[in-house]
């Protein structure tokens, strides 16, 4: 995968290169909203693309991919698996369609039953081996979850896609994934805009950023992966500036302290 210079990337269990900045595309609406996004995200720099089929956006998503004409080695691709539907394979092979790609970079439990979990893992080790997914991974999972799934002697996540941000900062599950290596991906890392925190404005001043930057630069300091969604072309551009500058211990633990 080539990268932007300024960009930093987690190694993947399988040896996947994931960015740590990508564009989540959650509540955009398919067609000019999502193609736009996306195309505009690509020219800003971004090689990191997240759907999922509840989305009903992943055809857009593809639309906006090919337009770009950039290699596909050098796009990271993430959609989801809806849990309820008991064929993983015919679902990856749908989203498949949808994207016009032969493989996801990876594909997500998007979230879990505990009736279905292990079915479901065991369904995604086995479109791994057959190369329709690179890397798989989980969304929303809790450490008990993914503890069940290493007593069942099952592959270990690559990644775990949670809701974390300055305002949802959960030590004892990031602690348990950075014990297994499993690598943090943070959804709504910007809460939807939530950025007017005293805390946040007031290190944003010191630092000379935004306050969205700073939120983005504190999930990074935390080795997560973020997945910021917005669909204005300032923003995915600001979005972006976060790997030329560094926030100070003092200023992670105040930022810490904001939950």
């Amino acid at each position: 995968m080539a990268l932007p210079v300024d960009q930093p990337a987690r190694r993947l269990s399988h040896g996947s290169l994931m960015p740590v900045l990508g564009l989540g595309v959650w509540q955009m609406a398919a067609g000019t909203e999502t193609e736009q996004a996306v195309e505009w995200a690509l020219e800003a720099g971004y090689r990191h693309i997240d759907t999922a089929t509840m989305y009903r956006n992943e055809q857009s998503v593809g639309a906006a991919l090919r337009r770009s004409e950039l290699p596909r080695s050098d796009v990271f691709v993430t959609t989801k698996l809806l849990p309820r539907h008991a064929n993983a394979e015919r679902e990856l092979r749908k989203s498949l369609d949808k994207l016009k790609l032969d493989y996801v970079d990876l594909y997500l439990i998007h979230w879990p039953i505990p009736l279905l979990t292990t079915r479901c893992w065991r369904q995604l080790e086995s479109l791994q081996e057959r190369g329709l997914a690179r890397e798989i991974g989980v969304s929303n999972f809790g450490s008990s979850l993914l503890e069940s799934l290493r007593r069942e002697g099952l592959a270990t996540p690559a990644v775990n896609q949670v809701h974390y941000s300055v305002f949802h900062h959960r030590r004892q599950p990031v602690d348990y994934l950075r014990e297994h290596e499993i690598v943090l991906e943070a959804y709504s890392p910007l809460e939807r805009g939530r950025v007017d925190h005293p805390t946040i404005a007031r290190i944003a001043n010191d630092v000379d950023r935004t306050p969205a930057q700073v939120m983005l630069r504190w999930a990074i300091q935390h080795d997560a992966v973020v997945i910021p969604k917005s669909s204005r072309k300032e923003r995915i551009e600001s979005n972006t500036r976060v790997f030329d500058f560094e926030l100070d211990d003092r200023q992670m633990e105040e930022l810490d302290a904001v939950d």
